[in-house]
């Protein structure tokens, strides 16, 4: 697969002592590869999520020093070699990895690792504070993390394309169409009812589920990341802040925190 940059600058480590992280982020539709220095992203990169392309790249390019993998599918022995092949430590999140948040869920070991990410991203960036995390990709999840830093778990919905998918593959006479185009708020074809049923839907589900959290916890702040964006109310967008490298960065958190946990002992 052609590697898709996203985001991208030079760095310029300020000192032999620069502290340069690799964090990898493998989702069910492909796999993010983002360069840190501290707390800012210096690249990103998207590529396949069953081969590691561009990573012999990275590693010639930074003084990377340790790195970090979370994987919602299973990796593919390619990636295990690719890892296999650094001089770097790489950490593999999962369930047993120490987080700096308090987990409230119940079977840590079948949550998403993109998930957890997600949650210490938000809690890092906005400490303190009572929070939504809104990831609208392949599936739409929603996360709750409180004002004392315990995540309380969340739920699970289908995402944007999953449901232009099985409209199409469950209903014998609906295609599988665009997300792109007309956007009626009533579609006047098939081809715009599906769109403005599947996009406004999932408006409506993403208000509903903020508003129904403002009841209990009226500071109520919110963020939405993942690769679908959406348009929310009047009311609703000054509580909301947009960040698509949420769960790239709570990965470096974790990552940081756990070097720092080390080396405490």
């Amino acid at each position: 697969m052609r590697k898709v940059f996203i985001f991208s600058v030079t760095l310029q480590p300020k000192s032999n002592n620069t502290t340069v992280n690799l964090i990898i982020d493998i989702g069910n539709t492909v796999a993010k590869l983002a360069i840190f220095d501290g707390d800012r992203i210096v690249e990103v990169l998207r590529g396949s999520n069953h081969s590691l392309d561009c990573l012999t790249m990275l590693r010639h390019k930074y003084p990377i020093k340790r790195a970090i993998i979370a994987s919602v599918i299973t990796l593919s022995n390619t990636i295990r070699r690719q890892l296999g092949e650094t001089d770097f430590e790489v950490m593999e999140l999962d369930y047993r990895t120490p987080v700096p948040i308090k987990n409230m869920y119940k079977t840590p070991q079948t949550l998403g690792m993109d998930r957890l990410a997600a949650v210490v991203g938000a809690n890092y960036i906005l400490p303190q504070k009572n929070l939504l995390v809104i990831d609208a990709g392949t599936a739409l999840t929603y996360e709750f993390i409180d004002a004392a830093g315990q995540y309380w778990g969340g739920n699970i919905s289908p995402g944007l394309y999953v449901r232009f998918k099985s409209l199409n593959a469950c209903c014998d006479k609906l295609p599988l169409i665009d997300r792109r185009g007309e956007l009626p708020e009533f579609g006047h074809d098939t081809e715009t009812a599906i769109r403005a049923g599947v996009i406004r839907g999932m408006e409506f589900e993403m208000a509903g589920y903020i508003r129904l959290m403002q009841k209990k916890y009226p500071d109520l702040l919110v963020f939405l990341t993942g690769g679908d964006k959406f348009s929310f109310d009047t009311n609703l967008k000054s509580i909301i802040f947009a960040d698509r490298f949420l769960v790239l960065k709570g990965l470096n958190r974790i990552l940081n925190y756990n070097v720092k946990q080390e080396s405490n002992h």
